[in-house]
């Protein structure tokens, strides 16, 4: 049928998988919060609300950018550009998805559901900003550091060190590696009078900027360490953490980006999965 085609290739489109990315830092921070494993129903209505949210952010930036995205020789092949998809079903596929979120704060708590019309703001301005700052990689950062302090807030209904120096980890660790992906379109962004980093500084420059950041978050991982009283399994898990990251950056040469996409998905995919298991482990067997 039309409907389920439409939402396949919307699904497809946005990277529906990628979630992987911000889901495991929002259930660690649910684990924090809860000082063990949470009661499933909050759980379920923090992964919904991660999924909607995500889904509509992702699906408004193809629409803000469709026409750039037909531009870019990368980029050309998505599904609006070279419509698989009409621009209309993609709206409605937005409204659904921010309805879902919004759903799903309602049923976590009043504060979650206060919060979250600002955080779909937050979300859908960040499609704009590399018209305007070449700093757009720290705002894709908070947008993802939004999770585990937004799953935090879910849980405990307050806000606290932990969920906070979590999001910074989230910021500083999203943007690093957006700032390496964003090397691969510095000549399109130049003709197309978009902002970068990898545009303003250079490609050699943005790359030690990322990785700069990536030790920053490190260091901000060691203090979350400390602050949780977390244990050997969390150390372990940093360091392990800490190798990836060298690997990821190692794939990358300013000469040379075309091992690209391998840092960007599968490393860091890695990073996110192996801190929530590493930090879970710690918290429920210390119980």
């Amino acid at each position: 049928m039309p409907a389920f085609k439409h939402l396949r290739i919307t699904l497809e489109m946005i990277k529906f998988e990628h979630t992987v990315f911000a889901l495991p830092f929002a259930l660690l921070s649910a684990i924090l919060a809860s000082g063990g494993w949470p009661e499933a129903p909050k759980l379920f209505w923090i992964v919904i609300a991660m999924v909607g949210a995500r889904s509509a952010a992702m699906t408004f930036n193809r629409i803000v950018d469709r026409q750039i995205d037909a531009e870019n020789p990368r980029t050309k092949m998505r599904a609006l550009p070279v419509g698989e998809l009409t621009a209309s079903f993609a709206v409605l596929f937005t409204v659904a998805s921010a309805a879902l979120f919004v759903g799903a704060a309602w049923k976590l708590n009043p504060l979650c559901f206060i919060l979250s019309v600002p955080v779909l703001m937050i979300l859908f301005f960040y499609s704009y900003t590399k018209r305007f700052t070449s700093y757009s990689h720290l705002v894709l950062g908070f947008c993802l550091g939004m999770a585990p302090l937004g799953s935090w807030i879910a849980v405990r209904g307050d806000v606290r060190p932990t969920p906070l120096l979590l999001c910074a980890i989230v910021m500083l660790w999203t943007a690093g590696f957006d700032i390496i992906y964003a090397c691969q379109d510095v000549e399109f962004d130049r003709r197309r009078h978009l902002f970068s980093l990898p545009k303003r500084l250079g490609v050699r420059t943005a790359l030690s900027v990322s990785t700069a950041m990536h030790i920053l978050m490190l260091l901000f991982l060691g203090a979350l360490l400390v602050l949780e009283r977390l244990g050997w399994v969390s150390l372990a898990g940093t360091v392990l953490v800490a190798a990836l990251l060298w690997y990821e950056h190692s794939l990358v040469r300013p000469e040379d980006l075309s091992k690209v996409n391998a840092s960007f998905f599968t490393v860091n995919g890695c990073i996110s999965m192996l801190l929530l298991i590493a930090v879970g482990l710690d918290k429920l067997t210390s119980l």
